[in-house]
């Protein structure tokens, strides 16, 4: 009896362990991003307090597009970087897609994400994980919000005839970015084993790729 006590008290820790796998609690009320110090502190080191200023929780301009442009794809993201929310668990970008563009399928695998259409409207959704496979997606409209569970696969369409733009909040300060074709086809797995996960031919897998290999 005392052992099976042991297992399960065992299990209970294990599984608490998990709920623990995200960013630290903070331990004060902020720890402004200080980028001259080669110190890492849960991201950057922290800034001395006596010289935090009100900029350091600012950031001007995600009224216009910006940042990171994909011609691939149709979409710029620009990253929110506001120094103020060092290690306190929050990453922010604007992200603009033109009609026709996508933010194609990928995941954070760090992070939730919440959205918030700021102009136009987009087809936005998530998949649930395997075996079900669930599509959860609406089409928002300016002033809509959707929310993305954590590690879950989710796209960005504007199927639409006009610019469409977010704000998208993530729930990490480091929450990770995995395009599921680039994954796939501009790495270095197999030809022949894409054909089989893909349930067709290395010919397809090889036309498919020069797509991505491309310089």
């Amino acid at each position: 009896m005392a052992a099976m006590l042991l297992l399960v008290a065992t299990l209970v820790a294990l599984g608490s362990g998990r709920g623990d796998a995200f960013d630290p609690n903070p331990l004060q009320d902020f720890c402004v991003a200080d980028t001259t110090s080669k110190v890492r502190v849960n991201g950057l080191s922290c800034k001395d307090p006596a010289a935090v200023v009100p900029d350091d929780f600012f950031f001007s301009g995600v009224d216009k597009p910006g940042g990171t442009t994909s011609k691939r794809y149709g979409f710029s993201a620009l990253a929110v970087p506001i120094p103020g929310l060092n290690t306190l668990g929050q990453s922010h970008a604007r992200v603009d897609v033109a009609p026709g563009g996508v933010f194609p399928p990928h995941y954070h695998p760090r992070a939730a994400e919440t959205a918030v259409v700021l102009e136009g409207s987009v087809y936005f959704g998530f998949l649930s994980s395997y075996p079900d496979n669930k599509l959860f997606a609406k089409v928002l409209r300016k002033g809509d919000v959707f929310a993305v569970p954590q590690g879950l696969v989710h796209f960005l369409y504007n199927n639409g005839t006009a610019p469409a733009a977010i704000y998208a909040t993530l729930s990490s300060q480091n929450p990770g970015l995995v395009l599921l074709g680039d994954a796939l086809f501009a790495g270095a797995l197999p030809d022949d084993l894409l054909a089989k996960t893909l349930l067709t031919d290395k010919h397809t897998v090889e036309h498919i790729a020069a797509n991505f290999r491309r310089s």
